[in-house]
């Protein structure tokens, strides 16, 4: 071993426990100004016996694989430092380890907090995010990749990353894939249809049948207002609509507007009588049925109960199904984002962009709800682009989800508020008879109709737990079905039958608790589009004739799918 070898190793491991003691420190006396939190002594010797232990043993293990012993570092399991980059030099090699030590430590700190569940979660969730962006991956003159790349290509990978980072910011956020791929119409969003309807909030899609007979009754789609339509539709071979209308229904799908200032003012009532309550209306009037299948996803889903209680208690049942993926009815798990969620967050949005705002409502931007839903997987959707984008230089490749995942929608500020306070946190939307809609009693329990309720196992926007207490909620449904799908929020409903991906669970019974659901449900490989498919064919009524145009006398074509209002930009 050269001597500048060790101290080069000691000097990081030196710093590495400065750095650690120092963010352990002011951890502890941040905790300790927060009323009700507390550190246990007892919990912080254990922490500081197994940080020097783990400490000594990778020190140790560093010493044995420098290079005069003839050996390389141990590769790291996590993705961030898995390069031969890292485990060839030593002292980058020590580093990831002791970034990895220290992060690993500071989350125990932040799980050790004794407090209140809910600040005890904002803690873990601070701590994490700063955690991922201290990575010694996330800056150029520590990651051994960036630099081999700077120095093999002559400094032309950093010159590529500063165009980079000025294309994104000129264009406002930061690019997770080569958007000049792809363009609603052309190449996603281009399943054959007709815009047969419109208003202030949306367009009303029918899409041309691909059977000869369809059901007699029609298919609804109400996607989320928070995001574009499409992603329901993203290329051939992965669309939920163009599978829906193979399967043999007769289609109709919402696209939302992408609100602007003129429409901040625009209420939650606004959105259930001129959103899914007139979209029925003109789906029972185009097709003569007087009952439709219809589905939400996510806020969709939301939005499409709230509807249908809102009719029931007018004293009508249009729905002969019901389908809510990936929804929340029940607002007490809310995941992630309940650290976002207090009194005052929700009184800050009404005095800014809410009713309480001094100039008026507002918007709730849509790149605002883009980076929000980033930082939710930070590592994923921030730091790995702020390495491949501007570290290496390296354009994302084309990615259709990805792409749909930039194209970001605003909120009106009215809606918004409403619909943060009365069920993120206040729970409310549940309790039957607590919130007036649309000048009615709210009772979701009104809704008689067969429902089929998906939840995602990995989804860390609507936990699956979360969205197994639809079936509680929604008591005066008799035929209730749920169905567990692997993956996350988008992955796991975005999973195509042809492809034959992941596994999901079934169970013909809907016990009160989802853990009992999941103990005697069965696994099954593969999609969970064929046992939705099978279910939906009981609903859909008696093959008829296909239609050979879209719309009818009352409501003709306006314009070819996919519409004016999904190419509007925020």
């Amino acid at each position: 071993m050269t001597k500048k070898t060790v101290p080069a190793l000691g000097e990081i491991g030196q710093a590495a426990q400065a750095n650690v003691q120092a963010a352990g420190a002011a951890m502890t006396d941040m905790w300790k100004t927060m009323s009700g939190l507390s550190l246990p002594l007892d919990a912080m010797t254990k922490l500081q016996s197994e940080y020097l232990a783990q400490a000594t043993a990778m020190w140790n293990n560093a010493l044995t694989a420098a290079p005069a012993a003839g050996k390389t570092a141990m590769p790291v399991a996590d993705k961030r430092f898995s390069a031969q980059a890292w485990v060839q030099n030593p002292a980058t090699a020590l580093a990831a380890q002791t970034y990895l030590l220290n992060a690993r430590t500071l989350m125990q700190m932040a799980e050790s907090v004794q407090g209140d569940a809910k600040t005890k979660a904002r803690i873990r969730f601070a701590v994490q995010q700063w955690v991922d962006a201290a990575s010694p991956a996330n800056f150029l003159a520590t990651n051994p990749e960036a630099l081999a790349k700077a120095v093999e290509t002559r400094g032309e990978s950093i010159s590529q990353g500063m165009q980079l980072l000025w294309k994104d910011i000129e264009q406002g956020h930061m690019s997770q894939t080569d958007e000049s791929v792809f363009e609603v119409g052309r190449n996603v969003a281009t399943s054959e249809g007709a815009v047969v309807f419109e208003n202030e909030l949306l367009q009303l899609i029918e899409y041309k049948p691909l059977t000869a007979k369809v059901g007699e009754r029609p298919m609804l789609f109400v996607p989320p207002c928070i995001n574009k339509y499409y992603i329901l539709d993203l290329q051939p071979e992965n669309s939920v609509i163009r599978y829906t209308v193979e399967q043999g229904h007769r289609v109709f799908v919402v696209s939302w507007r992408n609100p602007d200032e003129s429409l901040a003012a625009t209420t939650w009532d606004d959105y259930i009588e001129k959103g899914p309550i007139k979209a029925i209306a003109v789906v029972q009037a185009i097709t003569g049925a007087p009952t439709i299948n219809t589905l939400g996803f996510c806020v969709g889903g939301t939005i499409l109960s709230t509807a249908l209680a809102v009719l029931a208690a007018r004293g009508e049942q249009p729905a002969e199904s019901m389908t809510l993926l990936t929804t929340l009815l029940d607002f007490n798990d809310t995941g992630i984002l309940d650290v976002f969620i207090d009194e005052a967050a929700v009184k800050l949005r009404d005095m800014t962009i809410g009713a309480e705002a001094p100039n008026g409502p507002g918007l709730l931007k849509g790149k605002e709800l883009a980076t929000t839903f980033s930082f939710l997987r930070p590592n994923d959707l921030v730091w790995n682009y702020v390495v491949g984008n501007y570290l290496k230089g390296e354009a994302p490749p084309p990615f259709d989800l990805l792409y749909w995942n930039g194209d970001s929608t605003n909120l009106p500020g009215n809606m918004f508020c409403w619909y943060l306070r009365h069920t993120y946190l206040e729970n409310a939307l549940k309790v039957p008879g607590a919130l007036t809609v649309c000048g009615e009693s709210l009772d979701l329990s009104k809704i008689k109709c067969p429902t089929f309720i998906y939840g995602s196992r990995e989804d860390h926007i609507v936990p699956w737990q979360a969205a197994y207490l639809s079936t509680g909620v929604l008591s005066g449904v008799k035929d209730k079905t749920f169905v567990l799908g692997a993956s996350g929020h988008i992955a796991g409903v975005i999973n195509p039958a042809a492809k034959n991906k992941r596994s999901h669970w079934v169970n013909t019974q809907v016990p009160a608790q989802a853990d009992s659901w999941l103990k005697s449900a069965t696994e099954t490989p593969g999609s969970w589009w064929p046992v939705w498919s099978g279910w939906l064919a009981r609903h859909g009524g008696k093959p008829v004739a296909a239609p050979k145009g879209y719309g009818n006398r009352s409501y003709k074509v306006i314009e070819p799918a996919p519409g004016r209002y999904v190419k509007q930009k925020a």
